[in-house]
Order: structure tokens, then C-alpha cells, then sequence
């Protein structure tokens, strides 16, 4: 998917990490215990989590500017190269300080650095970067504001233009949505079984899936460049639905 540099300016807001992935064969299991003995083979990294997100809006050709953790997080997967089976995960350094409040109060759309932002992707893993009121001013002050969060969902996220949850997640926060009035505002991906915006599911191919590491992350970024290219959100899930389906057919969390 080769794409023309646009002049749409992006704003990514939230934890980043370094993605770590060791390949090799696990063809037998440990002697000492019931568990596959990994003979590491080769090992890539990447930026993850909000990193992933810039990486895959830089390779929908628009302009890029990020505010994220300074701590060094990585998350290790051992993976048997044979099956592309993750074995084990391995999380460091998985809570992080907060944002500067400074740096917080400094995002706006009109004027970041003299740069009129077109949109906000607030990318919030749970890490400590933000905290639930630090996402309620963001959302405040600015418009366009993109949400993929792991926290539970409640009122503080009402000011959101759209939010993008899988469907685990919605699973664990729908009972907090009940009396929060977010139904033109929540898109749910189902995996496999595409995304539900309202009453209305998207279907997505069936392709061979070879990782789904990383793929919201790129589901997310289609969805919000093609947005704000279209303002039409139905046309930018089916744009961010063909994004992901790339994305699952790769080893690794990779962009588009």
C-alpha cells in the first residue's frame, strides 16, 4: 500500500515500548518440567504501542508529531518460528511516570509548535503515562481526539470524538457505559468477525493470520487518517478494516 505524503499533521499521545520478538524452534519439551525448550534463532524489535501507531502513520504518508514516555518499556515474545506460536511474553519496566503537567497542558490543536494538529490519537496502554483526568482535559480542550485505551471506560471519556475498543475490552467496560451516552462515538473491532460501529457490523475478509500483534494499533491509525481525509467514520472503519487485514498476514508487530 504505497501512499502520497499528505499534509495532514497527526498528534500521538500516550506509552510507548520497544517490541522485542525472538524466533526459533521449539521441538522439544524440558526434561525439568512440562514446558517447549526455545533455541533462539534471530531476534527484530520494533517500537510498540504508541511507537506503532507513529510508525503506521508514517506509513500512511501524513506528518507525525509524538509525546510519549521517556522510560525505556519492553516487552520480550519468545516465538516458535515452525508454528509463529508465542511461548512466552516477558514485560520490563511496565509501569512508567506520569506526563509533565506542562507538557499537558501544552497540547492544542490550533498551536503545537506553530503546527495546526488535524487530529489527536490519544494510544493509552495503562502504563502510567496518563491518567484517566489527563485523557478528560485532552479531550476537552481540543477536537478530533481518537481514543485506544485499556482502561475501564467511563464518563471522564464523553468528550472523545471516537473511541476504538476490541471487543475483550468492551466485555470488561460495558457495564460502566450503561449510564454513559457514547453509542455514535465507540467503534468495537471483533477480531476475525471484522467491527461493530452502533447497530452496524463491518465483515472483514478471511485472510491467513499469521500475528495479531500491533494490529489495532494499525487498525486505529487507517481509521484516523482516513477521517479526517473523508470526515465519513463508516468509510474510515472499512479503510482501517483493509489496513489491519494487511498487517495479520506479517510476522510481528509491522505497519501497513
Amino acid at each position: 500500500m504505497n501512499q502520497v505524503k499528505e499534509n495532514i499533521n497527526i498528534l500521538v499521545v500516550g506509552d510507548t515500548c520497544t517490541d522485542k520478538f525472538v524466533y526459533g524452534p521449539a521441538i522439544r519439551i524440558a526434561p525439568e518440567a512440562p514446558v517447549p525448550v526455545l533455541n533462539p534463532k534471530n531476534i527484530s524489535t520494533n517500537l510498540g504501542m504508541a511507537g506503532n501507531v507513529v510508525n503506521n502513520l508514517k506509513s500512511l504518508g501524513v506528518n507525525v508529531l509524538s509525546i510519549v514516555n521517556e522510560e525505556i518499556v519492553t516487552k520480550t515474545r519468545y516465538v516458535d518460528d515452525r508454528s509463529g506460536q508465542i511461548l512466552l511474553r516477558v514485560d520490563e519496566n511496565d509501569k512508567i511516570k506520569r506526563i509533565n503537567k506542562d507538557v499537558l497542558t501544552s497540547i492544542k490543536n490550533n498551536n503545537l509548535n506553530n503546527i495546526k494538529i488535524d487530529a489527536i490519537i490519544i494510544s493509552d496502554y495503562d502504563k502510567g503515562f496518563l491518567k484517566e483526568k489527563d485523557i478528560k482535559y485532552i479531550c476537552q480542550n481540543n477536537f478530533n481526539v481518537f481514543i485506544d485505551t485499556k482502561k475501564i471506560v467511563d464518563s471522564w471519556i464523553i468528550d472523545a470524538t471516537f473511541i476504538k475498543i476490541n471487543h475483550i475490552e468492551f466485555e470488561r467496560t460495558k457495564y460502566t457505559l450503561k449510564d454513559v451516552d457514547i453509542e455514535d462515538k465507540l467503534v468495537v473491532t471483533l477480531s476475525s468477525k471484522g467491527c461493530k460501529y452502533k447497530d452496524e457490523i463491518f465483515p472483514v475478509k478471511k485472510v491467513s493470520i499469521k500475528d495479531v500483534s500491533g494490529a489495532g494499533d494499525t487498525f486505529l491509525s487507517g481509521l484516523v487518517v482516513e477521517y479526517i481525509k473523508t470526515k465519513d467514520i463508516r468509510k474510515a472503519i472499512l479503510f482501517a478494516q483493509k489496513c489491519a487485514t494487511i498487517v495479520v498476514q506479517k510476522l510481528g508487530v509491522s505497519t501497513i
